[in-house]
């Protein structure tokens, strides 16, 4: 079956942790690692795509069998031959690596050794310095001496951050996230990732009962951006992207795409109060 940005199927290879994708925000190819094979997560986010997501933390992570499997798909003939197979026409080049998947990365005892290993198999199939390392996280564990040492880590080989920001206000992250966190927390967390590594904010902005969010919580996350830009956090700007694969969560039925007018209008206010934007429906 040939790749589609609505399918992001983490055993189309059958692999443990090494998954392709068609990625919106990566523009084309991206090559996955899962640390969740377990389906655990830490939040439970309503539009989240994982059948059978249960509470928990990431597994001990088999790193000779991660550097197997890495090593077997970034094979440049393995690789090309595949995408041939796989990948539609204009998609056939890799644009990332993306640690992502079925949980929270970043609650892997092993993420900074995982780091490490990408990085050394990047520098070794020649995608250092051109292709790089995403790290798509709900930014919740940034505070653990453990994961700053792995952001570190993906700085140093030119990777990046993809940090999960979907509301402004404790209200929004419960709602949204099932996340207890806070959102004075968050911001903290959002800051300290910023020093350590290239980060991007990434907002998932969709309709809920037919109804987009509301003024109040468009006004809270502005407010927070123009915040941001104030205290001159070195943020590389939002990636605003919409509704479009099926949620198995019980608040799916809920879930709707924002119409396209809207998307533009709140990119629109985003760069206003002072962060590029890039949207994604």
């Amino acid at each position: 079956m040939e790749l589609t940005t609505a399918d992001h199927d983490r055993g189309r290879i059958g692999k443990t942790y090494v998954y392709p994708v068609l990625s919106r925000r990566a523009r084309g190819l991206s090559v996955g690692i899962n640390l969740n094979p377990n389906k655990a997560c830490n939040w439970r986010c309503v539009y989240c795509q994982v059948p059978g997501l249960v509470a928990g933390n990431a597994p001990k992570i088999d790193l000779e069998r991660l550097e197997r499997e890495l090593r077997e798909f970034l094979d440049p003939k393995v690789l090309g031959a595949w995408l041939a197979a796989n990948a539609p026409e204009g998609s056939r080049v890799l644009r990332d690596l993306a640690l992502s998947g079925d949980g929270e990365s970043t609650s892997a005892a092993e993420f900074p050794d995982v780091v490490e290993l990408i990085g050394r198999l990047m520098l070794e199939f020649g995608h250092a310095g051109r292709v790089p390392l995403t790290l798509i996280t709900n930014g919740s564990l940034v505070q653990h001496p453990l994961v700053q040492a792995g952001l570190a880590g993906l700085a140093r080989i030119g990777g990046r951050v993809w940090f999960k920001l979907d509301s402004a206000t404790d209200e929004g992250m419960q709602a949204l996230n099932s996340s207890a966190l806070g959102a004075g927390k968050q911001r903290r967390n959002l800051v300290a990732c910023a020093a350590l590594a290239p980060t991007w904010i990434q907002t998932m902005a969709l309709a809920r009962n037919g109804l987009p969010p509301s003024a109040a919580e468009r006004a809270a996350y502005l407010d927070l951006v123009r915040g941001l830009v104030r205290e001159r956090v070195p943020l590389k700007g939002v990636l605003l992207y919409g509704f479009a694969r099926t949620s198995y969560q019980p608040e799916a039925s809920e879930l709707s795409a924002l119409p396209r007018e809207w998307m533009e209008q709140f990119a629109f206010e985003i760069r206003a109060a002072g962060l590029p934007v890039e949207i994604s429906l």
